[in-house]
C-alpha cells in the first residue's frame, strides 16, 4: 500500500512539472508548418494543367509587335527591327500583318502565321508555350496549318482517373523565391522539340509568369541563310482572365552544332495594344484577296 502511494504522488509530480505554466508562451509549438509543395513531377502536371485550363483563346487577337535587334557588337541592327500591326485568327493562327512606318504610312498587306521556333516571329501573345517545337521548320506560312486547339464545351464527367506521367521533361530543382516557384526542367527526349527550361509561377495560383525556353532566329543576307540558337525569356501579363505573353528577350547560346550570333547580340519582342474583338472580316486570312482590299484595309 505504501509502495502504490509512493508511485503515484512521483507520476502527479512529473505531470505537474512537465505541463506548461499560465503564462508559457505557447506559440513555438503552435506555429504554422510550411506547406510542403508537391512531387516534382505533380508540380509540374499542375502548372502545365492551370496554365492550358484557360484554353482555348478567344477566336481573335490583334496587337503591335516591336520588334529590336542588336548586332553582335551591340549596336542596333536597324534592318531586323521594325514595328507590325497584327490581326491574327488564334485556332489555326493565320494573321493580317502590316508593318508600321512613320506616322500613318504603313507597309502592304502580308500574310503571316505567328509561331515559335519557326523561321518568322514568334507569337501570338495567345500562343500555348507548352507546344512542343515543330519537327522540322517550315518555310511558307501559307502552306503550313497548325493543329487546331479543341474548342466547344467538355463532354460530361462519368468518372475520374488520375494518370501521372511525365513523358518530356524531367524536374531538376525547385526553389521557392517569395512569392514565385521557380521550376528547372531537363528534356528526357527530343531537346529541339521539348523547348521549355525555367518556369516561374505564382504560389499560390501556380500560374506562368515567365518562362525560359530554347528557340531559333532565322536571318536572310545577302543570299546567305543563318540560323542561330537562341535562348528565350517570355514574360506573361494577366489580361482577358488568362496568362498572356507581353514581351519577349533573346540572348544568343553557343552550340557546337550551330552558329552563334554574337556576344553582344540580342532580340526583343513586345506584343502591345493587345484586343480581343468578336470577329474580324475572313478575308483577314485570305491572302489572295488582298490585292481586291487595298482600299479597306485596316492600317
Amino acid at each position: 500500500m505504501k509502495s502504490a502511494l509512493v508511485a503515484a504522488l512521483l507520476l502527479f509530480g512529473i505531470s505537474i512539472a512537465a505541463a506548461p505554466s499560465s503564462g508559457a508562451d505557447t506559440r513555438t509549438a503552435a506555429a504554422a508548418t510550411p506547406i510542403a509543395l508537391p512531387s516534382p513531377e505533380q508540380l509540374l502536371y499542375k502548372i502545365r494543367r492551370q496554365f492550358r485550363s484557360h484554353r482555348p483563346p478567344p477566336p481573335y487577337v490583334t496587337y503591335t509587335l516591336v520588334r529590336k535587334q542588336t548586332l553582335d557588337d551591340g549596336y542596333p541592327d536597324l534592318l531586323n527591327s521594325y514595328t507590325y500591326h497584327m490581326w491574327c485568327r488564334t485556332y489555326d493562327r493565320a494573321a493580317l500583318g502590316r508593318r508600321v512606318y512613320r506616322g500613318s504610312s504603313r507597309g502592304t498587306l502580308e500574310f503571316f502565321r505567328p509561331s515559335f521556333n519557326e523561321p518568322w516571329d514568334p507569337g501570338p501573345p495567345t500562343a500555348d508555350l507548352f507546344e512542343p517545337a515543330p519537327v522540322h521548320p517550315h518555310t511558307n506560312p501559307r502552306t503550313f496549318v497548325p493543329t487546331p486547339e479543341p474548342t466547344g464545351s467538355l463532354p460530361p464527367v462519368i468518372a475520374t482517373v488520375s494518370a501521372l506521367g511525365e513523358f518530356d521533361y524531367r524536374v531538376t530543382r525547385v526553389a521557392d523565391e517569395g512569392d514565385l516557384i521557380h521550376v528547372s526542367l531537363m528534356p528526357r527526349r527530343d531537346p529541339d522539340r521539348n523547348r521549355l527550361r525555367e518556369l516561374y509561377v505564382e504560389r499560390k495560383t501556380l500560374e506562368l509568369k515567365r518562362v525560359v525556353a530554347t528557340d531559333k532566329l532565322y536571318e536572310d543576307d545577302n543570299g546567305s541563310h543563318h540560323v542561330y540558337a537562341m535562348l528565350f525569356t517570355v514574360t506573361l501579363s494577366w489580361l482577358n482572365n488568362m496568362p498572356i505573353v507581353t514581351q519577349i528577350h533573346g540572348e544568343p547560346t553557343y552550340q557546337s552544332d550551330a552558329e552563334y550570333l554574337g556576344r553582344d547580340a540580342t532580340v526583343d519582342y513586345d506584343f502591345n495594344d493587345i484586343t480581343f474583338p468578336a470577329s474580324l472580316p475572313d478575308w483577314y486570312f485570305e491572302p489572295r484577296s488582298y490585292a481586291a482590299h487595298t482600299t479597306d484595309a485596316p492600317s
